[in-house]
């Protein structure tokens, strides 16, 4: 069987499960070609299990309008924010603190991530992780 052209690819975020053709998810699709009802549905049943947490999707779209896409793991300022129950990070993440994460909180996260991180081992993920979290003001306790 002959591989499809693919003709684009482009990332779309949107809350696991609980998506709509609405802005942002419909105009990304329909710029492509992508019927964003179809799309949404598809993306709703993947990520059912999210409960509304949001999630990046790669779209690959082919030369006959057809696509099919990946759902990667949710951003890790999500997963920090949710392990140290904060609504939002820092504005001046060096002096002001506004939450504390454990070791194992971001080793549980560390491998939720690491399909997606630029890293093999869950001690370089949770490096990576750790760093997200001091960049938004959460402290990480030994």
């Amino acid at each position: 069987m002959a591989k499809k052209k693919v003709t684009a690819v482009f990332k779309v975020q949107g809350p696991g499960g609980q998506a709509t053709p609405a802005p942002p998810i419909g105009p990304a699709c329909g710029q492509y070609g992508v019927n964003p009802g179809q799309f949404v549905q598809q993306f709703n049943d993947k990520t059912k299990q999210l409960n509304g947490m949001p999630v990046t999707a790669v779209v690959s779209v082919y030369a006959d309008k057809s696509f099919d896409f990946i759902v990667k793991s949710p951003p890790a300022a999500v997963l920090l924010k949710e392990a140290a129950k904060i609504a939002k990070g820092s504005g001046v993440p060096n002096r002001e603190k506004v939450g504390t994460v454990t070791q194992a909180q971001l080793e549980e996260i560390a491998k939720t991530k690491i399909a997606d991180l630029n890293c093999t081992d869950i001690e370089a993920g949770k490096r990576i992780i750790a760093g997200t979290a001091r960049n938004m003001g959460i402290e990480v306790a030994d």
